[in-house]
């Protein structure tokens, strides 16, 4: 790892106060984050089995290591989604202000099979996925021995255990494809044959999958699994009902889209028992379980008291556009808000160095070396939101797209931008998400502290000045700074919030899109819409019947699917979910082979810097990167494995 001084401090810090030994047990690797959370802990100086189940304290330290292999989803460097993609690039090479390359390495087309990036079958950031399982099966089959462990909380926890292992396989599988089942812990005993487990078919995994989700939601609201977690000084992060059925959502609609419905890219692959691994036959009954999964989960989200977030401002004062920004931004960066269904606590300050990552220079009196701003959106994710109007921007008929990169003066009725200053036409009338979810050259900045201007050109205080710490592109990723983030030339408070691994409108979006491919695209708008409406923005229907070239486009399936993956993009941007979104679609061969452009940074007047710059030609290759391969390593030691296409 290597980082600035600054990091170098803050984790020597750490280190001496709340750093945990690393446990090796029972071929288990227990490692734990520098910050600690309740979630975190791990069973001390544990020699046997026995001790760590002999009373309920111990068993409970032992659940806590089942989550603690649960991935950093909100750290920039240990989720492939942010900056493996091309939400986010970044300048290239970096020498220091990184924690690992991996991620970056991958969306510049450098995976490989002798030392994958970001191997979490193996292990990534001390955490392999298998040992993970391993940690949960060990649970289950010792909890019984617990004398002190009420039986309603022996119940909870088998539940999180069987839901944890559930995920565990849920990942591998969103990663791997077709993986291997680990439903019981091998013996010591076992023979090296029997060490030498095949992968199983897609269909099976995913049912596996399924199947342990509806155990650990099985009984009433007062059986296993909490609806809502009512000690949120001790239980915050942990799971609920709610949050387990609309993973098993979000399971369904990835095992229903076409990556894995009906794909003859993988129509070779076999297993070394003959097992064809993908069923190349399209199955439309997939989307339709697929729905009645998601609406299981909204209605469970609706009885816990879950619902869209909207910001109420307090005694800050705000208008009707920071208002609706703030909607946008904070029904992410608000902790425990009544949007989020599952918020990830791993590693006690779980979105601290996703912030630092993401926020620019903001204030020209107080420069701080903590605000990175170095997660940069490319030109594409500009123009990927709607118009003021609600429709993409080559749709608006009333929009003009055709000079979108010609400068033009910003007046006083132009929010979200700098009176009198000049940026390029992509940057007018455009929907608020856009000026919620991104900075520019131009733009502001609005903070519980005040408003700020951001001004990027070479030489300014938000710009490139030296050979770190600035946009390679030009924009900056607002969207996931917290709103209480503040700092001054010699200190940083930054309010780290859960990462928000499911929320409400996601679930709305894979309900919307599950109806429309069951043959029910008119019952999917109201979803749509409640979310659009949260973004300031008219329903589906007015939208493109008065504004788009194509205005009955969402009166067909075809249409509607188009719209709604164009909602989700927008709707879930920088929240790592386009990554795996443009693969379950196949897509990604096409998008994420789009050329990645920025401005020219490097330049310091308005005619000048407002000028596209090629910064990278990215290639995904199909099927092959659609997954991670399997380390060569393994396939030498288990002859039993095959590995991805491709690789």
């Amino acid at each position: 790892m290597k980082l600035s001084n600054t990091y170098t401090r803050f984790l020597s810090f750490l280190n001496r106060k709340h750093a945990v030994p690393a446990l090796l047990f029972l071929g288990i690797v227990c490692l734990s984050a520098c910050k600690k959370s309740y979630l975190d802990v791990v069973p001390d100086n544990v020699a046997t089995i026995d001790n760590a189940f002999a009373n309920r304290n111990e068993a409970e330290k032992y659940l806590f290591t089942c989550y603690s292999y649960l991935p950093q989803e909100g750290h920039p460097d240990k989720n492939p989604a942010f900056s493996g993609g091309d939400e986010a690039w970044t300048y290239w090479p970096m020498t220091e202000d990184f924690f690992y390359l991996d991620p970056y390495n991958i969306a510049r087309g450098n995976q490989n099979r002798a030392n994958p990036y970001m191997n979490y079958w193996d292990g990534y950031d001390g955490k392999s996925l298998w040992q993970g399982i391993r940690a949960c099966n060990t649970f289950l089959d010792n909890v019984d021995k617990v004398t002190d462990l009420q039986p309603y909380l022996k119940v909870r926890w088998i539940a999180e255990a069987k839901f944890l292992k559930a995920y565990f396989h849920w990942y591998l599988f969103r990663m791997y494809g077709p993986i291997p089942i680990a439903d019981k812990n091998l013996p010591i005993t076992a023979s090296p044959e029997e060490l030498k487990v095949f992968r199983q078919p897609v269909d099976t995994v995913v049912n596996y999958i399924s199947n342990l989700i509806d155990q650990a939601t099985a009984g009433d609201d007062n059986t296993g699994l909490p609806s809502v977690i009512t000690s949120s000084a001790t239980e915050l992060g942990r799971i609920t009902k709610v949050a387990a059925l609309a993973i098993k959502a979000r399971l369904l609609v990835t095992a229903a889209s076409p990556l894995f419905n009906g794909n003859n890219d993988f129509a070779g692959l076999k297993g070394r028992d003959g097992k064809l691994l993908f069923n190349p036959q399209y199955d439309a009954s997939k989307w339709t379980r697929a729905a009645d999964a998601c609406k299981i989960a909204i209605d469970a989200a609706t009885a816990a008291g879950l619902k869209l977030y909207y910001f109420n401002p307090g005694i800050v004062v705000v208008n009707d556009a920071q208002k609706t920004e703030m909607n946008i931004r904070n029904s992410v960066c608000e902790k425990w808000n009544s949007e989020l269904i599952w918020g990830l606590t791993s590693g006690g300050n779980p979105t601290f160095w996703l912030q630092e990552f993401a926020c620019p220079q903001l204030d020209p009196n107080n420069i701080n070396l903590d605000m990175k701003g170095k997660l940069a959106p490319p030109l594409k994710m500009a123009e990927l939101f709607y118009t003021k109007n609600g429709v993409p921007i080559e749709e608006d008929k009333t929009w003009d797209y055709a000079n979108r990169f010609k400068l033009r003066t910003v007046t006083a009725q132009d929010a979200g931008m700098q009176n009198g200053y000049q940026t390029v036409g992509l940057h007018f009338e455009r929907e608020p998400r856009f000026y919620a979810d991104m900075a520019f050259d131009g733009s502001t900045w609005f903070m519980k502290n005040g408003t700020f201007n951001i001004q990027s050109k070479l030489g300014e205080y938000t710009g490139k000045k030296q050979s770190r710490l600035y946009s390679v592109t030009g924009y900056y990723t607002k969207k996931i700074v917290n709103w209480n983030l503040v700092y001054t030339a010699t200190n940083t408070t930054v309010e780290s919030y859960p990462w928000p691994v499911m929320r409400l409108s996601d679930l709305y979006l894979l309900y919307a899109e599950s109806l429309n491919e069951s043959g029910n695209s008119a019952a999917a708008l109201p979803y749509l819409n409640q979310i659009r409406a949260r973004a300031g923005l008219n329903t589906v229907e007015s939208s493109w019947t008065n504004f788009s070239t194509t205005p009955t486009k969402y009166t067909t399936v075809d249409g509607l699917r188009d719209i709604i993956q164009h909602e989700r993009n927008i709707e879930m941007a920088f929240e790592g979910s386009r990554f795996w979104d443009l693969r379950r679609w196949k897509t990604a061969p096409q998008t994420l082979s789009a050329p990645i452009y920025g401005w020219d940074i490097l330049q310091s007047t308005f005619e000048d810097y407002n000028r596209r710059v090629l910064l990278y030609n990215p290639k995904f290759v199909g099927p092959r990167d659609y997954f991670w391969p399997i380390k060569e390593y393994n396939l030498q030691v288990n002859p039993n494995l095959v590995q991805n296409s491709g690789w």
